[in-house]
């Protein structure tokens, strides 16, 4: 069998996946995929990161207390965390394999950190923080810096989970140095 080659060195063939059925919606896959968005495509990841940023958006927008907005971004992420790891091994077998794209629900927890951060910031710049910990988050998330790669390895929820957990503190970081840098806002 012949290799296709990238600058003459062999590259490996990209395994695909067969998309996973929508049926059964049920409670465990429900969470796991953030209300069915880790079905949508392209990019789940990026779909199910979407919820907190908008969701803290239209926070903003309504008036509603940064302290509240704060405490509901650390809620929803310890949920959407308590779900990743309690229905971690159900979903190797709902979705036929470790960390499918399906599940988005690391996403959704990992991407709350840096949306806190932002809204924790503050000031006239909120929307562009936001918008800051959308796309840092969703960068971090894909370069995996040291340490994410290896905590993708730990087992069933737990390394679906971490690895996008430090994204969304990396992301945090870089949210509070744009805000220090940029709006003098700490």
């Amino acid at each position: 069998m012949h290799w296709p080659t990238s600058a003459g060195l062999p590259m490996r063939k990209r395994q695909k996946y067969p998309r996973a059925a929508l049926r059964p919606l049920d409670l465990p896959t429900l969470v796991l995929t953030t209300g069915g968005l880790g079905f949508m495509r392209p990019a789940p990841g990026t779909w199910g990161s979407i919820p907190p940023a908008a969701v803290a958006a239209l926070a903003i927008w309504a008036g509603v207390p940064a302290a509240v907005s704060i405490t509901l971004m650390l809620v929803w992420s310890v949920l959407a965390s308590a779900g990743c790891i309690r229905w971690g091994r159900f979903a190797e077998t709902r979705f036929g394999r470790k960390d499918a794209s399906e599940v988005v629900a690391d996403e959704t927890a990992g991407v709350c950190l840096p949306v806190a951060a932002a809204l924790f910031a503050g000031g006239g710049a909120v929307f562009w923080l936001l918008l800051a910990a959308f796309a840092l988050f969703r960068v971090f998330d894909i370069a995996k810096p040291f340490p994410m790669r290896r905590l993708e390895k730990l087992p069933y929820g737990w390394g679906v989970l971490l690895d996008d957990l430090m994204a969304g503190v990396y992301a945090a970081a870089g949210v509070i140095m744009l805000a220090v840098k940029f709006t003098h806002s700490l």
